[in-house]
Parts: C-alpha cells; structure tokens; sequence
C-alpha cells in the first residue's frame, strides 16, 4: 500500500535562493516541453524525448532532471485526456472542455518537480537531505515532520519524492510502500452511512455530527467576503494568511473520524461496510442555497482515510450500494418513500419502528456488506473427488 509522507524543509538562505531558482526554471522548461506536446499532438513519452531531451539538457539541465521534466510534462496531459473521457470537464464543445483542450498545460513557477534517488537522499539520523539544484547539489538540508513520519520514511519510503514550494515554505513528499495487514475473518461488519448533518454514522452506535464543521465553513466563508470586500494590502496579506485553513480543519476532522471507525472495527474483529458514492455530484440536482453545502463536503476524502487506515489494520472492507438505505426499514425490509419523515427522524410504515433515519441507514448498509462479503468469499466446500 503506497501512502505519502510529508516532511518541511529548513534551507538557510543561500539554500532557498538555490531551490527557488531551480524549481522556476525547470516549472518554465515544463511549460516549453508542454507547448512542443501540444504542437506534436501530445506523442508518447519517447517521441516527446527526441524532441525535446538535448535542449533540456543545453539549458543546464541533468539527465535525471530533464528526464523528470518530459515525464511531468507526459503525465499531465495521460491525466488531462482522462479527465475528459470521463466527463469531469464537461460535455464535448462545452466552454470548459474547450477551454482546457485548445491550450497547452501550463506551470506554475512553484509547482511540484519530482526527484529520485539519483537526484535525492535522505539522511534520517541527522534529518537532513542532499538535493540537486541548478546550482550544484547542496547538502545538510535540515527537514522536520512528526516522530511517527520519521519512522515510516525509515522503514518504508521508496520510489520518487516531490519537491514544492507552499506559500515561501519548502516540503517534500515521500512516497512510502507501507506493508498490509493480513485481514482477518470479520465477525460482522459495521455500517457506516456518510451524510452532511452528521458526517458519519454507524450501526454501532457513533455519530460524528456536522453541526460545528458546518458553524466553521460558514464563519470562514464569511470571514473571506469580508476581507475580499476590503481589497487593502492588510485584507490581502490576511487572506493568504488564512488561505488552505479550512481545507487543513476539514482533513484533521476527517482523519479523527476515520481512525474512531477503524479502530471500533479493529477492537470488535468486525469489517467496515461504505456506500459507493462515486459520482453522486453530477446525480443529486440541488437548490442554490445547498450546491456549496454539498460540493464543499469532502465523503471522498473521508472514505479515502477509511480506506487506508483499514487496510494498515487488516481491517476487512467492502462498498455497498447506497440506492434506498434511507428508505428501507431495517427490522422488517419495507422500503417506502415515506418511511423519511425528514432529515433524523425514520418511521416504518409497515411495522411502525421509530428510529433516527441515520441510524437506519448504516444498519441497511451493514446488512449489505455481510452480503456482500459472503458473496465474494471463496467457497470452502471440499472439492469433488
């Protein structure tokens, strides 16, 4: 299982001056690379290098590096054309698809160059680490991150490293090759039905409420037009200031909520049942007033760290179909629109249970995943002889 591990680096200054050149020089070599795709009709990755490799290189570029650079450059445009056969930039000749079809990719001067271990290394006892620049390689790079960070980048980093530049603030992102727990035989699975109220409940009883993760969204959005409003060197320093703080709070509360779930699962040797959500933006036709309450609301996210934090814990996992859970009654099976008086309250209208409508619906969710894993388990009948 590949996670990622960042770390924040402590350049003195000759040290930023040598890392912010390189990064602009080689985002600005990208974005040449990226208008000779373009013109060539995006050729694969080794027609790309005969056309561009010795410029690269008469640039001051090294192999490695301008071997990263080509691939970067490949890469983008492999996810651009998937992007778009899915459909997530619209529909063929709308304004957005034709917007990013009729252009090369661009760079911006501080995004991320990708670095291996040719180009990188990493010294852990002394937490520091020798990088490539233009300017030569410079050594005793002094980084910082978490004592748990520190030992899976020890034990498990592998493959390249991202470089980027946040705001004047240099990180490295390790990808790490983390071992798998072996997943257990579950006994029982436990439901788990993601919503903006309450942003997970499950058949076990815990219930992650929404209410002050909404009260914050709303205070920040509020702050922003404010301070937007104002339009004065003070409101734009205070902007970027509090630019990505939202998004940070959400992803803390989300990995808060996905370890109280795994770890639940690991202590009761129960599985983990989710709702396959994808694709539930372009389905769900809301009111204005709603549209940023729901695309503001980070499910993916949240399921991502479920996912992973399982797999870490050899906790077993399956997704489920989500059609009709808030509908249907979970003593007795009655499925009717009606059965959702509103957003917490769930009253069968065949046998009259009264239950919280969440509550119902993650234990609907936890009966699909025993299905499910029962379906999808290896038959144990002895063979014919």
């Amino acid at each position: 299982m590949k996670i990622v591990v960042q770390v924040k680096l402590m350049p003195d200054a000759e040290q930023v001056a040598a890392l912010r050149s390189m990064l602009r020089t080689v985002n600005d070599l990208a974005c040449w690379v990226s208008q000779v795709a373009f013109a060539r009709g995006v050729p694969r990755e080794y027609e790309l290098r005969k056309h561009t490799y010795a410029h690269l290189k008469a640039e001051g570029l090294g192999a490695q590096a301008a071997q990263h650079v080509i691939k970067k450059v490949r890469d983008a445009y492999t996810t651009l054309h998937a992007n778009l056969r899915a459909g997530h930039l619209g529909k063929p000749r709308s304004r957005r698809r034709l917007k990013a079809e009729s252009k090369p990719i661009a760079f911006r001067p501080e995004a991320a160059q990708p670095y291996d271990d040719r180009c990188l290394s990493w010294q852990y006892d002394r937490q520091s680490v020798s990088i490539w620049t233009m300017a030569g390689r410079i050594k005793n790079v002094s980084f910082v991150c978490a004592a748990g960070a520190l030992k899976v980048l020890r034990d498990y980093r592998k493959g390249e490293s991202d470089l980027i530049e946040r705001d004047g603030v240099f990180y490295l992102i390790a990808t790490c090759d983390v071992p798998e727990a072996e997943a257990y035989e579950p006994d029982g699975f436990i439901g788990v039905d993601l919503g903006i109220v309450n942003i997970a409940t499950t058949s076990t009883g815990y219930q992650a409420a929404g209410r002050g993760l909404g009260r914050y969204r709303k205070r920040q959005l509020t702050l922003r037009a404010k301070l937007q409003k104002k339009r004065t060197k003070s409101a734009k320093r205070r902007l970027k200031e509090r630019s990505r703080r939202e998004q940070r709070h959400v992803k803390n509360t989300n990995h808060i909520i996905a370890k109280a779930i795994v770890t639940e699962a690991e202590r009761t040797a129960h599985g983990i049942a989710l709702e396959e959500l994808k694709g539930i933006r372009q389905r769900v036709r809301l009111r204005k007033p709603q549209r940023v309450q729901l695309h503001s609301w980070a499910f993916a996210q949240l399921g991502d760290f479920i996912v992973y934090k399982a797999k870490r814990a050899g906790v077993p996992l399956v997704y489920v179909d989500p059609a009709y859970t808030s509908q249907t009654c979970s003593q007795c099976g009655h499925v009717d629109k009606r059965n959702r008086v509103d957003q917490g309250l769930f009253i069968c209208r065949g046998c009259g249970v009264v239950a919280h409508a969440d509550r119902n619906a993650s234990h609907n969710i936890a009966a699909r995943g025993v299905a499910v894993w029962t379906a999808g388990r290896e038959s144990r009948v002895p063979a014919t002889p």
